[in-house]
């Protein structure tokens, strides 16, 4: 038998229409040549111009799913994506926790999902405090948007210094921290890197396009699977971001709203 792949653990909500959340995470794995695993902790419906339903999965059912996988198949990094709830963030917390004696330098990849691209809401206001509390010292690294950054922090981050100081407020909790600047409007993102008190700047020119959904579960999720390989982390963020750009420039043109960047834009299917 072929040695295994390695393998990646996804523990997000679902997304009916494909472009974030679980289906994104998988799709970024295969593309980068890992074995996907999920654990579901919520069922959306959505597509990509609003949220209309969640069903979130109960904790002890979330807590299974990840009993499961670690038991059995075993894990070589985790990207953690939308929990929904106070609740399910606390069981994710006390489940990570309770395998990390087998790898106590397991990669957790904490994308810390809270409004849909939609702007639909995707965690619950209560669970913000918990999850900083619970998940941010269990992290490897946390990768909020702007305006996640700020709700993590209470600080503001409308300047280049701003940021730098929410960054270094949320390295103080534990994880490095890669604050994300495609919320900013004009010609290029800049995306910021704060691990082990130092900064490194990812400057790119903006790719002007409408499919943006899942962009930050995509590229947590190529962080995920390069630090899983042993890449260093400013490496890892490097690689991440040139493939989400890559995806975005190959983006299909689908829905009617933020549609979904082309994670498998790098494979060749036969005609």
């Amino acid at each position: 038998m072929r040695p295994p792949p390695t393998r990646l653990l996804t523990i997000a909500g679902s997304d009916s229409g494909g472009g974030a959340g679980i289906q994104a995470d998988l799709k970024t794995f295969a593309a980068h040549g890992a074995y996907g695993m999920s654990v579901v902790t919520a069922v959306t419906a959505q597509n990509t111009r609003a949220v209309t339903a969640v069903f979130e999965v109960p904790p002890d059912v979330v807590a299974a799913q990840i009993d499961a996988v670690f038991e059995d198949i075993g894990v070589d990094a985790v990207k953690i994506g939308m929990l929904a709830s106070a609740a399910i963030v606390r069981v994710v917390a006390e489940r990570l926790r309770a395998h990390a004696h087998r790898n106590s330098a397991l990669p957790i990849v904490l994308d810390p999902v809270m409004v849909a691209k939609s702007g639909d809401a995707l965690l619950a206001p209560e669970a913000v405090e918990c999850l900083r509390d619970e998940l941010l010292p269990l992290a490897t690294l946390v990768t909020p948007n702007l305006p996640e950054a700020a709700r993590l922090t209470g600080l503001a981050v409308g300047d280049e210094r701003e940021r730098e100081n929410a960054a270094r407020a949320l390295e103080r909790l534990g994880p490095a921290v890669l604050i994300k600047g495609g919320h900013l409007e004009g010609p290029r993102v800049v995306d910021l890197l704060l691990a082990r008190g130092e900064f490194r700047r990812f400057d790119n020119e903006r790719i002007l396009t409408r499919a943006t959904h899942g962009t930050g579960c995509t590229l947590s999720s190529a962080v995920a699977v390069r630090l899983a390989t042993g890449e260093p982390l400013a490496k890892a963020v490097a690689g991440a971001i040139r493939y989400l750009r890559g995806a975005l420039a190959a983006a299909f043109a689908l829905g009617g709203g933020a549609g979904p960047v082309n994670h498998l834009y790098a494979l060749r299917f036969p005609e």
